[in-house]
């Protein structure tokens, strides 16, 4: 964010507000958004973004064992998704 802080201090300042917006206790609890953050995360393979989301959801009462399976729920899904390129390769090959 640092170069976003420096060179476009209005749109840091968006995401920093839009954040502030999302991350908090509503229909869902801080902890549920972080490991839906962490899972989220993982799919885009942001390895940051992972690390600092499974903390905030850790810091946020998550247990180690309540981020693996949200990091689970995230494999199944990626593998899940390329089960359906076989149509693809049915088509190609």
């Amino acid at each position: 964010m640092t170069y976003l802080n420096d060179r476009m201090p209005e749109t840091a300042q968006a995401f920093a507000n839009m954040r502030a917006s999302i991350f908090r206790n509503a229909a869902l609890d801080i902890k549920t958004k972080e490991l839906i953050a962490t899972a989220c995360s993982v799919l885009l393979r942001c390895e940051k973004c992972t690390a600092i989301h499974a903390q905030r959801a850790k810091d946020n009462g998550a247990t180690d064992d309540e981020v693996a399976e949200a990091l689970s729920v995230t494999m199944f899904i990626a593998a899940g998704s390329q089960l359906h390129w076989t149509d693809v390769y049915d088509k190609i090959l």
